[in-house]
């Protein structure tokens, strides 16, 4: 990196351990991350784990910052959001919330109006450096301050932008609700397979790894998932068997289904979150 901006997190929880974690494997300077949460022993382990700096003032930990990461419940980040104001208005940092629902223009205006701010939906596979991020940045955003976020949220995955913030409902239907599609999937697989006498470990970790290399042929492949599909397939043989069963069972309209269902849910959410704060 060219530069070293310093980056705070409002709130400790798994999803910012998985950041920081996430930031120092890929090169950033434990001395420029700051963390505040309101249970001190808390942050202390997340000291002697990582390193970074801690406090339990949140407008303090704020004031240190190039970019603020807004990890917090999205049911308390207004209060949040107005306590650091004073602070943020003074000092102008990037603003980042990975909280689900919250609008940035519902942000900005708890945060005293006109500042950077960027929405990240993650997913959990961050956890585990494999997550998938969709991110939308309001008009004050700069390309410097793009590439800021965006370089923090590639050390633990994908970061993604789109050009409409509705569109981070699709992101959630997609890639935030997605791991559970996955492991619906991983369930059924080795519940059948058990069925048909493999014993239960055995099935689980051929369907884990059959899954994780279906995913990385993907990921390397320059052929759309459909001819991936087909190159598994001989005519007459077992995949092509099982390929027409999902089809002729609806798949495709269930994938529809459960996707516009996740959708809907989110926009929802948005609306109750912004009628209760």
């Amino acid at each position: 990196m060219s530069t070293s901006p310093t980056i705070s997190f409002i709130g400790a929880g798994n999803m910012a351990s998985a950041i920081i974690g996430g930031m120092l494997d890929n090169g950033y300077k434990a001395g420029d991350i700051w963390v505040s949460a309101p249970d001190d022993a808390h942050l202390q382990s997340i000291r002697k784990r990582f390193g970074v700096s801690v406090t339990t003032d949140n407008r303090y930990c704020a004031q240190q910052a190039d970019m603020v990461v807004l990890a917090v419940k999205p049911q308390v980040m207004a209060d949040v959001c107005r306590d650091i104001a004073p602070v943020v208005q003074n000092t102008r940092p990037l603003m980042v919330s990975i909280a689900a629902g919250l609008t940035v223009d519902t942000l900005d205006g708890w945060l005293g109006g006109g500042l950077p701010l960027v929405r990240v939906m993650p997913n959990t596979p961050s956890l585990v450096g494999k997550g998938a991020a969709g991110l939308f940045a309001n008009k004050e955003v700069k390309d410097n301050q793009k590439k800021m976020v965006e370089s923090v949220f590639e050390s633990i995955g994908s970061a993604l932008w789109v050009d409409d913030e509705n569109l981070l409902h699709g992101v959630t239907a997609l890639s935030g609700s997605g791991p559970a599609y996955f492991f619906l999937m991983l369930e059924a697989l080795e519940e059948v397979a058990t069925e048909a006498g493999i014993a239960a470990g055995t099935a689980r970790e051929l369907a884990i790894q059959t899954m994780a290399g279906a995913a990385e042929m993907a990921a390397r492949s320059e052929q759309d998932p459909g001819q991936l599909k087909r190159n598994v397939m001989s005519p007459g043989g077992t995949t092509e068997q099982a390929i027409n069963t999902f089809e002729d069972g609806g798949m495709r309209d269930l994938v529809r289904k459960a996707y516009n269902a996740a959708f809907k849910r989110s926009e929802e959410m948005a609306k109750e979150l912004a009628g209760k704060q």
